[in-house]
């Protein structure tokens, strides 16, 4: 065996010399396949919205339903008694519709626009006076939820 101290094996040595060239090869080679350009913004036209303009509808009658189960039709507050009542309402506010307009459809679509804190048996209660009424077109106007008056 041998003791002897500094005899045999001498410290590593780390040559870092063949390490910076294969990293400068490989950024050459990055720097010549790339090709940089310079883009543009994209132009978007993106959708606008009026809200202050009126949409033409002729053969629309707009029910309002409001959270106290107070109705509107057409922006006219009508006293609710029953369904009947109601489905006269709308037999009145039809016949009106297609008296001042000349090219309106025989048969409007009713459009109910209820507030959200509204009860569930006064949008029934419309439906119902609807149906009573002899308008088959119902609809229901959403609002965004992130849209607010």
């Amino acid at each position: 065996m041998n003791f002897r101290k500094g005899q045999g094996r001498e410290d590593p040595e780390i040559n870092l010399i063949p390490f910076i060239d294969v990293l400068l090869v490989i950024l050459i080679f990055l720097m010549v396949t790339t090709t940089y350009s310079r883009f543009t913004e994209l132009q978007i036209t993106l959708p606008t919205a009026d809200a202050e303009k009126a949409q033409d509808k002729p053969n629309q009658i707009d029910i309002g339903i409001d959270a106290q189960g107070r109705y509107k039709i057409n922006n006219q507050a009508v006293s609710f008694l029953d369904t009947a009542t109601l489905a006269q309402d709308l037999k009145q506010a039809a016949t009106a519709l297609e008296a001042g307009k000349e090219g309106a459809q025989r048969d409007p679509i009713v459009v109910i626009n209820a507030d959200r804190a509204a009860t569930h048996q006064s949008v029934i209660d419309v439906l119902e006076a609807a149906r009573i009424a002899g308008l088959a077109k119902v609809t229901f106007a959403a609002q965004a939820s992130g849209k607010s008056k």
